[in-house]
């Protein structure tokens, strides 16, 4: 088992590298803006998933979160990692991601259910984050929530990878029972449907949240 100062590092410098590749690919592609930005979405994503397997103390985490929220807070207003703001809206999404990674650690950390943690991350990493790429890159069929321009192609990525997500995280603890495809669909048509309505970012607050405590009650009424 590692030492909790090791795997500390260990994370530190997974994310480190993450960052640093981000701001390397930003500054040799410019016009890749929100590719840069999706590339760190969905990389630190997994940082919830990591600590699970390392068994980080959720305390260390909220920390890491809440420092990270401060460093996001700052870029917004100062161009400290281009990478994070470099697609030319107005957005507090990465602010809003490292305080959903608090919470979530916070929360379920000490429970000993840090299952539900990686999964609400997860999915709003891989979920919104190729729901935005296939998005732009596929969508024929848009669609405008308030203002909020989505796509038909970019919401569909959005339910299957979280359907998959919410699948492969949650079958293997409860032995694939056939409970687990119902949940599954239940969270990935909230977490939709909370993706839709991205103002702000505030996506990046409301999909992991939403997720991870949705499968909390799910799984405790059913399983």
């Amino acid at each position: 088992m590692l030492t909790l100062p090791f795997a500390i590092v260990l994370i530190a410098l997974y994310l480190a590298l993450l960052i640093g590749v981000a701001e390397f690919w930003n500054r040799s592609r410019p016009h890749h803006g929100e590719f840069t930005r999706k590339m760190v979405h969905i990389g630190s994503g997994q940082v919830l998933l990591l600590a699970w397997w390392l068994q980080i103390p959720g305390w260390v985490i909220v920390i890491a979160g809440i420092l990270a929220a401060g460093i996001a807070l700052l870029s917004y207003y100062v161009p400290i990692l281009p990478s994070l703001e470099s697609v030319g809206r107005r957005s507090f999404g990465t602010f809003f991601y490292a305080i959903s990674i608090s919470l979530l650690a916070g929360f379920f950390f000490p429970r000993g259910q840090p299952e539900f943690a990686a999964l609400g991350l997860l999915i709003m990493a891989w979920g919104d984050g190729l729901a935005a790429l296939i998005g732009q890159r596929f969508g024929r069929h848009p669609y405008q929530l308030g203002g909020i321009r989505k796509s038909w192609e970019g919401s569909l990525t959005m339910l299957v990878i979280s359907v998959g997500i919410t699948g492969l995280v949650l079958g293997p603890l409860w032995d694939w029972q056939s409970m687990i495809v119902g949940i599954a669909v239940m969270i990935a048509l909230v977490a939709t449907v909370l993706e839709m309505f991205a103002k702000i970012g505030v996506d990046n607050l409301t999909v992991p949240l939403g997720s991870a405590f949705l499968a909390w009650a799910l799984t405790n009424l059913w399983l």
